[in-house]
């Protein structure tokens, strides 16, 4: 599914956002390593912002305007970003919420949801901007 959506796109735009895409988790991968601050107990307002994120796509499919689709798309990277960060730490543990060795799978597609997201999110502001 992501392969069909990635040819929509131009191929200089999809290497971007790949490589874009690497950086950044790469990036919060590391900083919840190392951080001591625990992103785990804000999981109930990354999930209000999501309602509010899925209330604006509907805005944004009645206002067909590329300003607002790469703002929803800069909003939607952002928010599955603190996504991967809190559910890095969740699989790491020694925070309020963890995973236990045997929700490995559920792990693992956590991560993988919040990274495809992110590269969709991406994909669409790099795809947006080069219009």
């Amino acid at each position: 599914m992501v392969g069909m959506i990635a040819s929509f796109y131009q191929t200089d735009a999809v290497i971007m956002a790949v490589g874009i895409t690497i950086i950044v988790c790469f990036t919060v991968v590391l900083f919840s390593l190392q951080t001591k601050y625990d992103f785990t107990s804000c999981r109930g307002v990354l999930l209000v912002c999501l309602v509010v994120l899925i209330i604006f796509s509907i805005l944004c499919i009645f206002i067909r305007n590329r300003i607002l689709d790469i703002v929803y798309a800069s909003l939607g990277a952002l928010l599955f970003t603190c996504f991967l960060a809190v559910d890095t730490q969740m699989i790491l543990g020694n925070k309020q919420l963890v995973l236990s060795p045997e929700e490995y799978i559920f792990a693992a597609l956590n991560l993988y949801t919040d990274i495809i997201n992110i590269f969709l999110y991406i994909l669409a502001i790099v795809g947006r901007a080069k219009e």
